[in-house]
C-alpha cells in the first residue's frame, strides 16, 4: 500500500534533478503533495472525514480509564473545570503529593483571563 508521501519520495528519488539545495527539495516534494481542500476530506460542518469537536462529557470514561492504567506509574490526567483544557500530573506514589502539573496553575490562570478578555482587546470605533 503507497501513500502520497511515498509516492512522491520514489518519484523524485528516480528522477535526476539539477543541484537543488535542501529546501528546494522540500518546497518540491510539498507543492506536490495533496492539499486537505483538493482531496475531499473535509465536509460542509468543517470538520476533517468525519471527526467533530470531542465535549468535555465524552472525555470523562476515557480519561478514568487511563488513569487507571496509569496509576501505577503515578501519572494522573484530568479536564480543567474552568477552560475544558486537559491537565497532566506527576504524582509521588507514596504520599500522593503533584510533583509536576502540566499545564501549571499558573497557565491555566493566564488561559482563563485571556479567554474571559478576548473581545475586549480589541476595541473598534465606527
Amino acid at each position: 500500500m503507497t501513500s502520497p508521501l511515498t509516492d512522491t519520495i520514489t518519484t523524485l528519488s528516480a528522477t535526476p534533478s539539477p543541484r537543488l539545495t535542501p529546501q528546494q527539495r522540500l518546497d518540491s516534494m510539498l507543492a506536490q503533495l495533496p492539499t486537505a481542500d483538493s482531496s475531499g476530506s473535509q465536509t460542509d460542518s468543517g470538520t476533517v472525514s468525519g471527526t467533530t469537536a470531542v465535549t468535555k462529557g465524552e472525555l470523562i470514561e476515557p480519561i478514568q480509564r487511563i488513569n487507571a492504567a496509569m496509576q501505577a506509574h503515578g501519572i494522573e490526567f484530568d479536564v480543567s473545570d474552568e477552560s475544558s483544557r486537559i491537565v497532566t500530573r506527576v504524582i509521588d506514589r507514596e504520599s500522593g503529593d503533584v510533583i509536576r502539573q502540566i499545564p501549571s496553575e499558573e497557565v491555566l490562570a493566564i488561559a482563563e483571563r485571556l479567554e474571559e478578555m478576548q473581545g475586549r482587546l480589541i476595541s473598534l470605533e465606527v
